[in-house]
């Protein structure tokens, strides 16, 4: 196999083309209906701390098992609104996690002096399918990871994935999902509105045409080999 079907983001002049001014392109991601968020409030007054955090604040945020993240988080319901204590119902859809954040932080001075919210969120998962070493879903504790994060998560792409062409699927706000194609030996790759990950996306990697002409090669060469060893043990015993 060729090198320049392996390598990522080839371009023998990239130092030479990438200007001092270059950046990615990041949005922050805006909270959708069933999204989950931890919401931790610390305070002078552990007692009404409590209240609001649903787990011990000692446990910081609870990064041992997915799963005991959903449970201990708030969970953003269809009309995209949150429940907390005293405070009573938020609406958050469409808010970013800075902006949820915010908007606690001000209705909560009403209720305890001095108090100090976080709020991160724990639903962040991606899947990562087809020609990697490991597929499978990956939960992620960083809002701005990229695609090449995600391909090292999952042990990076065989040899016989097609760079060229990885699909990317992104559940959108109005409940649809798109399908991009991404090639991720394009150096401009890092500067496309795709490059960064979503909550929820699809990754999956496409097998070479020619790695599947080898497996089907590979195939019928086993099904040859049965067949000339049935006819020349037909032939033995006969």
């Amino acid at each position: 196999m060729a090198k320049k079907e392996l390598v990522y983001i080839q371009n023998p002049n990239l130092k030479e083309n990438v200007p001092t001014d270059f950046q990615t392109r990041y949005s922050a991601y805006n909270l959708q209906s069933n999204d989950v968020l931890s919401i931790k409030v610390l305070s002078v007054d552990p007692d009404m701390s409590n209240l609001f955090n649903i787990t011990n604040p000692a446990n910081a945020f609870g990064v041992s098992e997915p799963a005991s993240l959903y449970l201990s988080g708030y969970a953003i319901d269809n009309e995209g609104f949150i429940n907390l204590p005293t405070v009573g119902k938020l609406k958050v859809e469409g808010l970013t996690t800075s902006q949820t954040q915010e908007l606690i932080q001000k209705n909560l001075d009403r209720y305890i002096t001095d108090a100090t919210v976080v709020v991160k969120l724990i639903s962040f998962k991606v899947s990562v399918l087809g020609e990697v070493r490991n597929p499978g879903y990956f939960y992620i504790y960083n809002e701005r990871a990229n695609l090449l994060e995600a391909l090292s998560m999952a042990g990076d792409l065989t040899q016989g994935a097609d760079r060229e062409n990885v699909k990317l699927i992104r559940q959108k706000p109005d409940g649809k999902s798109e399908i991009v194609l991404l090639d991720l030996k394009d150096p401009n790759l890092v500067q496309s509105q795709y490059y960064y990950l979503m909550p929820n996306d699809v990754i999956y990697a496409e097998p070479l045409k020619t790695q599947l002409k080898r497996d089907n090669l590979v195939v019928w060469n086993a099904v040859l080999g049965v067949i000339s060893t049935g006819a020349l043990l037909y032939n033995l015993f006969k």
